[in-house]
């Protein structure tokens, strides 16, 4: 008697042509592809080629593009395909709510919270790559995955390496989280010398390859602030527990301290497809084509404490853990808001701290969020006063 086929995993990729989409793809070709996951939906912004691209490689259901002027544009590349479209928020949340059991939540920004939350609230497992489901809403996210009854599976390079040193049996005896940070570009230079950098300087990280807010994220090290926030959540730690080590190699990827006095670290080369592949065959481990680790070439290993002087987005992040209630919303909102002025250089590097930080204190008063709609009226009048302020630092500038 002949054996049935294996039932396809279904997948949906949230933000599939963005650096995490393009290589969670990857790792879903090197795994057998089309022949062993059903692509529901794929969902992406304005590169439409690219998008049209992988629809029609990954033999998607759906494809989704967020910004509804391009339509029309998707429409047309997919022509004749079968391949359906949508855009805009509604079709986000389209995608979201297709019956995929496995989600990549990749989609950037708070644009990526009302989908993540529709795919968790449905029950499918989220791997999670978006920072502001945990920092923005992390109390809401976390309650729609427990209601939903999916597994929470963490995309960063950081998280990932904690969920794998945690061993499930050990929680008790958790001591503490270590976050490592590869310091950026900058990590030697003094506020003298950031204080000139250019877009185009803090873009080029020295280990990964990464987008454009990524990249500015890691140089001011505001990505590993965020982080801090989102460790709090996924691991129920409290802000004691969770500590930053500069780690330039990017070789250990973060580390689990226990009672005993052990440490649990997980180590590989730079490559997100490993977390990635990690999260989509979760609890196995599949085999990638990956660079192995030769610790023969490893001249050294490097580890120090970070400068929260020059890196002020660190004590941010302390003070927003701290304090609760909306002020992860608020300093991710406000940074977001620094960032887009920064890369229309409007203001300087170091200009963006100092204006989460005024946005910060401007909002300690702000409710805790019992809705979404509260988590949106921060994000919103955050970025409005961080706007406010790179308004003025730009006028100044130009005296």
């Amino acid at each position: 008697m002949k054996e049935a086929a294996p039932t396809r995993q279904r997948l949906t990729v949230l933000g599939s042509t963005g650096s995490i989409g393009v290589n969670t793809l990857d790792v879903i070709g090197q795994l057998g592809g089309p022949e062993r996951f059903e692509m529901l939906a794929l969902t992406g912004n304005g590169n439409i080629p690219l998008l049209a691209e992988q629809a029609k490689r990954c033999r998607a259901k759906l494809a989704v593009t967020a910004d509804e002027t391009r339509h029309a544009e998707l429409k047309a590349a997919l022509a004749g395909t079968g391949i359906a479209t949508a855009a805009g928020r509604s079709g986000l949340i389209e995608a979201a709510e297709m019956d995929a059991g496995w989600v990549m939540a990749a989609i950037v920004g708070t644009a990526g919270l009302a989908p993540t939350i529709a795919a968790a609230k449905r029950g499918a497992d989220i791997a999670l790559a978006n920072k502001e489901c945990l920092v923005s809403a992390g109390d809401l996210f976390v309650e729609a995955v427990k209601a939903g009854g999916g597994r929470l599976i963490p995309v960063d390079s950081e998280h990932s390496a904690i969920f794998q040193s945690l061993e499930d049996d050990q929680r008790h005896a958790l001591e503490r989280i270590v976050l490592t940070a590869s310091g950026g570009p900058f990590r030697t230079w003094t506020r003298q010398q950031m204080a000139e950098v250019t877009v185009a300087m803090a873009r080029a990280h020295p280990n990964w390859s990464m987008g454009l807010k990524i990249s500015v994220g890691s140089a001011s090290m505001f990505n590993k602030a965020l982080e801090m926030i989102e460790a709090k959540h996924l691991f129920d730690v409290t802000p004691e527990q969770i500590e930053v080590i500069v780690h330039p190699q990017s070789i250990v990827h973060s580390m689990v301290g226990y009672t005993d006095g052990s440490v649990l670290a997980q180590l590989g080369c730079p490559d997100m497809r490993t977390a990635i592949g990690y999260a989509l065959t979760y609890p196995k481990r599949p085999k990638l084509n990956v660079e192995r680790l030769d610790f023969a070439k490893l001249a050294r290993l490097d580890f120090e404490a970070p400068d929260e002087v020059r890196f002020p987005s660190l004590r941010l992040a302390r003070l927003a853990l701290t304090r609760g209630g909306t002020q992860g919303a608020v300093m991710n909102a406000a940074e977001e808001g620094a960032f887009q002025a920064f890369v229309e250089e409007k203001i300087g590097f170091l200009d963006m701290a100092e204006i989460v930080e005024e946005v910060m204190e401007a909002m300690t008063a702000h409710p805790p969020a019992a809705t979404m709609e509260d988590v949106f009226a921060a994000d919103t009048e955050a970025r409005r006063r961080a706007g406010e302020i790179a308004g003025r630092i730009a006028a100044f500038r130009k005296r």
